[in-house]
């Protein structure tokens, strides 16, 4: 699933490009997760503002409003002047004055959605629930202390949630949590206060490394420029069970937690 550096990314290698642009035509394909909610012919002549984000969801303001967009489980924008015969896959296309830009989502589990703001439904019902954004002057280890108080639960679900700070996914959490020193298993109330410091500075670490790398390509992921991201090939736990820590040579080990894969290294990360 595309996590916020691959969706921040993406947004990079089109934003500019399409910021000015006008709606020139709309096409839809197969349903996807949500309706679109509105007649694709309103969206013409509209002037399109420039792309923004929040957690994993795209904002790409339209005329008076704008779409809101999520990348689903194997979802993919591309932006193109010469984008070809839309495929079997290819269920959304914003033709503009600068190109066209094109939703892929084999699983259709994608979405774009109009809505009047990001303050305003059905947007802001959809992101509400959403915690901080890992660079947000206010993210830090009071932040996060103070949430996980009371919860049961293992840090590392704690942090895949997204209500406490969005971008930590699947492998950025183990990524961070290892750099942490941090126990996966550990349930996320009893995390002391200098623990969150360290975490809360590892998140910020481990995202804008996966930033500059453009992400992470486990399959098929690529940004609007058909770039794939490299951040797996650097990381120190993700996708390593068996081999030697990179630290103290204690073998990486796998465990499945809420049916997700968790690496991490059994002497470096304490409980």
């Amino acid at each position: 699933m595309p996590e916020l550096p691959e969706v921040e990314t993406t947004r990079r290698s089109f934003a500019e490009r399409i910021d000015g642009a006008t709606v020139a035509a709309v096409r839809l394909g197969k349903p996807l997760r949500w309706p679109l909610g509105c007649m694709p012919a309103s969206l013409v002549g509209l002037r399109i503002g420039t792309a923004a984000r929040r957690g994993k969801y795209l904002w790409l303001p339209v005329g008076d409003g704008g779409l809101l967009l999520h990348l689903g489980m194997s979802g993919s924008l591309a932006f193109s002047e010469h984008p070809g015969d839309p495929g079997a896959h290819d269920h959304f296309d914003l033709v503009t004055t600068r190109g066209t830009l094109r939703l892929t989502d084999p699983r259709r589990f994608g979405a774009v959605v109009w809505s009047l703001g990001l303050d305003a439904d059905p947007a802001r019902k959809l992101v509400a629930g959403l915690g901080l954004e890992p660079f947000d002057p206010a993210f830090g280890g009071e932040h996060l202390h103070r949430a996980l108080r009371g919860r049961r639960v293992a840090i590392k679900q704690a942090l895949l949630a997204g209500d406490i700070v969005v971008g930590a996914g699947n492998i950025y959490a183990c990524e961070a949590l290892f750099t942490a020193g941090i126990d996966p298993r550990t349930p996320a109330g009893r995390v002391s206060r200098p623990r969150c410091d360290r975490l809360a500075e590892a998140v910020r670490r481990i995202l804008a490394q996966a930033l500059e790398l453009g992400g992470s390509t486990l399959r098929d992921y690529r940004d609007a420029r058909g770039m794939a991201g490299s951040f797996q090939q650097h990381a120190a736990v993700y996708g390593r069970a068996g081999q030697p820590c990179l630290v103290c040579g204690t073998p990486v080990r796998r465990i499945v937690q809420a049916q997700r894969s968790t690496f991490f290294c059994p002497r470096c990360q304490k409980r």
